[in-house]
């Protein structure tokens, strides 16, 4: 499916553009919104890559991943939005969403926004069962944005994740299944 264009009143999930590498790096390079995450804050050589990654990915048939640019109605890009297909099992039908939104929009609900499309494009357009998504333990912003999201807090997953500096870090799962969605 490309490209992807899903909307609610307040934001849009669109493809990223080469044009968008400094509204990425604005999110990317930030390291307070990078505290929570596996990686140190990114370069604009960096974000160049990922965005050239992105494109890529976004013509694989089938494609499995979808990472999109949240944009305002007047384009203003202020977060990055994740679902990502998983492959496996054959009776395996389930998505991992991730989000990261730009530090001085952080509290005005848009984060809720940004999961709520998620799950809306994982099931009703992907058709998925099952969404979940990680968390740092020490995020509770991402924890109250996912709850109001409607997923459920699982558990943790110990050892998760190698951060930037060696050491290992939990993960905190929320998920949500296709019956309990209500768009």
């Amino acid at each position: 499916m490309h490209p992807v264009r899903i909307s609610s009143p307040t934001l849009t999930l669109r493809e990223f553009t080469p044009g968008d590498v400094d509204a990425l790096l604005a999110i990317y390079g930030d390291p307070r919104v990078t505290e929570h995450m596996s990686f140190e804050p990114r370069t604009r050589e960096q974000v160049e890559t990922i965005i050239a990654g992105v494109a890529s990915s976004a013509q694989a048939e089938p494609r499995m991943d979808y990472s999109l640019a949240a944009v305002l109605p007047d384009e203003e890009l202020v977060a990055i939005a994740r679902i990502a297909v998983e492959v496996g099992h054959p009776q395996q039908n389930s998505a991992q969403i991730g989000f990261a939104l730009r530090a001085d929009r952080w509290g005005h609900g848009l984060g809720v926004e940004v999961v709520r499309l998620l799950l809306q494009l994982g099931f009703e357009q992907l058709g998925v069962y099952r969404i979940w998504g990680a968390r740092s333990p020490e995020n509770a912003a991402s924890a109250r944005t996912m709850a109001k999201a409607g997923m459920v807090e699982e558990g943790v997953i110990r050892g998760h994740l190698r951060l930037a500096d060696g050491r290992w870090r939990d993960s905190v799962v929320h998920s949500i299944l296709a019956p309990e969605w209500g768009s």
